[in-house]
């Protein structure tokens, strides 16, 4: 029933689910309430009538297991992308066991044409838990690759639902209206922040600008 039912969500998303995910899927529902969050400062938070309308934060440097597609729509490539992690966080890893899932899940995207589209390829980032930073596991999957990402410092905005490539554009385009004219963050590069699985139907995201060095 549970293959099923993500199967009929990877359709959403057209891809079609191969039948070796049924094992990490089974395990990632055993697992599903230990989530550990990637760990960070809040830096400052500003809101509109008392509801935060976005807060300012500091990621500390640290190691991900990065995959990096590029099919022809965003649902696609993440869906690929994280049935590679899903695979290498539940067994193909080098220690041969569970590694623990953490939040969010980063999906970095680029615009083109003047921000009216997403580029193809985009990056997506599972970050190790704590026990994991020192030694991480090696990945069988010669695509994903482990690399220790920079300290990353972002101004971010809570949505809710789908991310298609539709909704991030909007996403971006009203987060832009709010913060207005600010030459501080990055205007081709951004994050898109997934906090809960596919299947969760208004699952949390955020857009992260990313503020220059």
């Amino acid at each position: 029933r549970l293959f099923a039912h993500w199967e009929a969500v990877a359709s959403t998303h057209r891809v079609s689910l191969p039948r070796d995910m049924a094992g990490p899927i089974a395990q990632m529902a055993r697992h599903s309430q230990a989530r550990e969050p990637v760990p960070y400062v809040s830096l400052s938070q500003h809101g509109k009538c008392e509801e935060a309308a976005y807060e300012e934060r500091q990621y500390p440097a640290g190691k991900w297991a990065c995959v990096t597609m590029g099919e022809p729509m965003y649902e696609q490539s993440i869906s690929m992308s994280f049935m590679k992690l899903m695979r290498y966080i539940c067994k193909e890893n080098s220690v041969g066991c569970h590694l623990g899932m953490t939040v969010p899940v980063l999906n970095e995207i680029h615009l083109i044409k003047e921000g009216t589209e997403l580029e193809r390829e985009v990056l997506t980032a599972y970050y190790l838990p704590g026990e994991f930073q020192q030694n991480p596991p090696v990945p069988m999957d010669p695509e994903i690759h482990i690399t220790e990402r920079a300290p990353l410092r972002v101004i971010t905005r809570v949505f809710y639902g789908m991310t298609t490539e539709e909704t991030i554009l909007r996403e971006i385009s009203l987060f832009w209206e709010l913060l207005g004219s600010t030459d501080t963050v990055l205007r081709e590069t951004y994050i898109v922040a997934s906090y809960e699985n596919p299947s969760v139907p208004r699952r949390r995201n955020e857009i992260w600008f990313i503020c220059r060095a």
